[in-house]
């Protein structure tokens, strides 16, 4: 029998995800990070990207996530994010809308602008697309 651990992924508006997960991939403050059954307890904020929850080793749920906390314990994984989407309900249109404005107040040099925002914005739009894209690279 294969060994599991019980995720759970929240943002501010809803629960995204409750179940038993083989493996969780998540994108922590100091690089991407692999949790398994037993991990050792953890916990460190996340960056903007793509969480993977593997549940079996043919079905996987990638959601993308704007920053957060990340919370392990050995049988229970908790990601506490400011906003979650399925990956399957990322609105393609709009993240590259996202990215072409942060794009233009960041090329705007006149404006006064807070530049800070704009390229957390960028940085947010374009890891929508990246994890977008890899959805649809592993068939979804």
């Amino acid at each position: 029998m294969t060994m599991t651990v019980h995720v759970d992924i929240v943002s501010a508006e809803k629960e995204i995800f409750s179940g038993l997960a083989e493996m969780v991939f998540a994108p922590a403050e100091l690089g991407e990070i692999g949790i398994s059954p037993r991990h050792a307890p953890l916990i460190t904020k996340l960056n903007p990207g793509e969480v993977r929850v593997k549940v079996s080793n043919t079905e996987s749920y990638p959601f993308f996530i704007s920053g957060g906390l990340l919370e392990i314990q050995p049988h229970v994984v908790t990601i506490l994010a400011d906003t979650a989407i399925r990956a399957k309900d990322i609105d393609e249109a709009a993240a590259i809308q996202a990215k072409q404005r942060a794009e233009e107040i960041l090329a705007d040099k006149t404006s006064r602008l807070d530049y800070a925002s704009a390229e957390k914005q960028l940085f947010q739009a374009i890891m929508q697309l990246r994890t977008l894209e890899r959805f649809r690279k592993r068939g979804g």
